[in-house]
This record gives C-alpha cells, structure tokens and sequence, in this order.
C-alpha cells in the first residue's frame, strides 16, 4: 500500500495524485481534507480541517509551517494520519505538501517522497522536510533551472519528472485557428479585476474568450484546451502541465503564493525561450492585440520537453524504488 497526503489548497495537488495512481502497480490511498479527483482509484481517507480560528502559534516558535497549538481539527488530523498509518502499515507516503506529515510519518518509522514546489524553500522548516525525506521529486524538466532555491542539483534523492497531468492520456488534435482565448484562473484564487478581463475582451473582437475559475469552474477543461488557440494562465504546476499536454501556446501571468512559488516559475519561463510561453507581470492594460498576435505564431509543440506524457510512469518508478527499498 501507498499512501498519498493530498494538500486541500487548490486542485492541482489532487490532480498530481491522480497522475500518479494510474501509474502504481499496488494500492493507493489517498489522504486529505479535500475531495477525491474523479476516477480515483484507491481509497479516501478524509482528514479534519485545521485551519478553522483561532490559530495559536501554527510555526512553533518560526520552526514548521503549520502546528497550530490546541486546535482540535490539527489534532485530529494528524491523529488520523497516524492511526491509518499503524492500521496499514503502507510501504511509502508521498507528501504533496506539508513539512509536518512528512516528519509525522517519518517518525512513525515510513519512508517518504516530497513532491517539491518552486520558489524559495531555504527556511528551516522546508530544509527539515527536505533533509527526512527518501526522494524529492520535482514535477518539472531538470532543463527549467532556477525554480527552486533550497535543494541543490548533486542532491542524489533530487528526481526531475517533468510535467504531468491527468491528460497525459488524451488524444489532442490541432487548434482551432478560429482566434479563441481560454483564461485558466484557478481554484486556489486569482488577483484578476473583472475589469481588466473586461478590458482585454473588449480590445480583442476578432478572439472569443471563455473563463475558467473559482466562478465558472469546469471539472474537465480539456474540450476548452482543445478548442483554444492561445490559453491565458497562472503559473501554478498543474495549470501549466495540462496547457503543456494539450500542446496549447500560453501567456502566463504568475499569481502571488507563498515563497513566491509563482514568480520563480513564471521567471524560469520568461528567461527561457524553449516552451512557447509569453510572461507578463500583471494582467491589466497590455497591448492584447499585439500579444495574443505573438503567442497564437507560437508552436505549441514546443511543450512535449516540459510534459512528454510520461511524467506520471516515472514518478510511480521513484516511488516504487522507495517502497521497495
């Protein structure tokens, strides 16, 4: 059995999750405060929340992230995770993301896999997760350096994987050539005004424009990929490796996220001229015309080196091997 912590905030990391479990040889559960992805395959163990007021103290004096003091959802959580864990008795947990059920479960004697997040992780909390963990995984190409500062490159338990996503699988066809823009806002908040979206759709009349957020969510965008041909995104993981699976060229516009996960994505891209991605620092008030002008000529093609499709099977190969171990 393996064990999967899945992180509440956002869809992305459930979605990693799923990536990952149509790729195991064995059992899988799934832990978390949030829902199962469709098509899970395994179990859902669902954990207490405990990020409910009043918080008390959640660094522990500026030493983990999230420990709040006698708070009966943290408590319970982890109590669960422990219990489950001496219930099962799994072979390896992977940890996407928390530096406290990482050493939780180290404590209680199981290996770990961190899945790593970019931005700046030098603090002592992410060093401590880092330095228990068995392998740390980074879903994306070893070719995009400088997305993380606090692992560094001769680390042997470092794994690139590249990009993945549920849509690994899909069969794409070829863009629509009929000017659409898709504008992927995601489910863990947005610093889109609805205004300068307004903007942008008044100022492109020749591109129609569909919106997928936390107001018009869409389970399964992959149709809206398909029909897009340019996709206007975040610079969260798992948004860019669908855009990357459906092949699709991208303007990114990286949203704040804690050490600054999004700049250093959307910093890798923009100094990197080998995936067809346009970076801009704000949404409102470029020139769309011009920009939706030079991303469209993009080859979306260019994605295949960021998500080949094959980024979930050597991800389940590294959990495997630490399970195995």
């Amino acid at each position: 059995m393996i064990g999967y912590y899945v992180h509440h905030h956002g869809a992305g990391h459930a979605h990693r999750a799923l990536s990952l479990a149509r790729h195991l040889d064995g059992e899988v559960t799934g832990l978390s405060s949030g829902p199962a992805p469709h098509g899970w395959p395994g179990e859902w163990v669902a954990l207490e929340r405990d990020d409910a007021e009043p918080v008390l103290d959640p660094g522990a004096h500026g030493q983990l992230h999230w420990a709040p003091l006698r708070h009966e959802g943290h408590t319970a959580r982890m109590a669960r995770i422990a219990r489950w864990i001496d219930e099962v008795r799994p072979r390896a947990v992977v940890v996407d993301v928390s530096v406290e059920v990482a050493l939780l479960c180290r404590l209680l004697g199981i290996p770990v896999v961190t899945v790593l997040q970019p931005g700046e992780r030098r603090d002592r909390a992410h060093q401590l997760g880092f330095a228990i963990s068995d392998r740390l995984v980074a879903p994306w190409p070893a070719a995009a350096t400088g997305m993380l500062t606090g692992v560094d490159p001769p680390d042997p338990r470092l794994v690139h994987v590249g990009g993945m996503s549920r849509f690994d699988d899909r069969v794409r066809r070829a863009p629509s050539r009929a000017r659409r823009v898709l504008v992927l806002l995601g489910r863990g908040g947005h610093g889109i005004r609805s205004h300068d979206l307004a903007h942008a759709v008044g100022a492109t009349p020749d591109w129609s424009w569909q919106v997928v957020g936390p107001d018009e969510w869409v389970d399964d965008p992959w149709e809206l990929l398909q029909e897009s041909d340019v996709v206007v995104t975040h610079a969260g993981q798992n948004a860019l490796a669908e855009v990357a699976a459906a092949r699709r060229p991208a303007i990114v516009v990286p949203q704040p996220r804690p050490h600054g996960e999004q700049l250093a994505t959307a910093e890798v891209l923009g100094d990197q001229s080998e995936w067809p991605v346009l970076v801009r620092g704000r949404f409102g008030s470029p020139d769309w015309p011009a920009l939706l002008a030079v991303a469209g000529a993009l080859d979306g093609e260019a994605w295949r080196s960021w998500n080949d499709g094959r980024g979930g099977a050597r991800f389940a190969k590294v959990v495997e091997a630490v399970a195995a171990s």
